[in-house]
């Protein structure tokens, strides 16, 4: 049989499998709550451990986050030209890949459209026409009775 033709089976629902999800994801919820109290905690003490140190230790501390938010000013800064690189290539492909095939698309439709205004002209109306003049001599023929109905 070709495998192009064949349809995927659907698969039978496994509640056993749905309720380990459950559990991975709770597990998953229980161990982000930990990190990010263990993360709290070391702030704290961290808070606590640069106001019992002396005025040296703290502003040595106090340039080292002042560095370290010059260097990530610096990261979020290549990020946007980055970024803005992408919008630019972004625009060049809407104006110079999809545009055009959208005005293909178009002509296709008004091929499609004229195909379809030519074939009701020529084929369908004379058509109906003809279904017309038999329905209306079937007509005729059964009121002279001619036919019987």
């Amino acid at each position: 049989m070709d495998t192009m033709n064949e349809l995927p089976q659907p698969q039978e629902y496994d509640p056993q499998s749905d309720s380990n999800a459950q559990m991975i994801d709770k597990k998953k919820l229980i161990w982000g709550i930990i990190a990010f109290l263990l993360v709290m905690a070391a702030t704290i003490y961290g808070i606590y451990a640069l106001v019992k140190a002396g005025p040296g230790t703290t502003s040595q501390v106090r340039d080292i986050f002042i560095i370290v938010l010059a260097l990530e000013s610096l990261v979020i800064g290549v990020a946007l030209v980055i970024l803005v690189i992408q919008l630019a290539l972004l625009t060049n492909m809407l104006q110079n890949e999809i545009k055009p095939i959208i005005m293909n698309t178009q002509d296709t439709i008004n091929t499609v459209k004229g195909t379809a205004d030519f074939l009701s002209q020529r084929a369908v109306q004379p058509v109906i026409k003809a279904n017309s003049y038999v329905a209306g001599a079937r007509k005729l023929f059964q009121i002279l009775g001619i036919l019987k109905k």
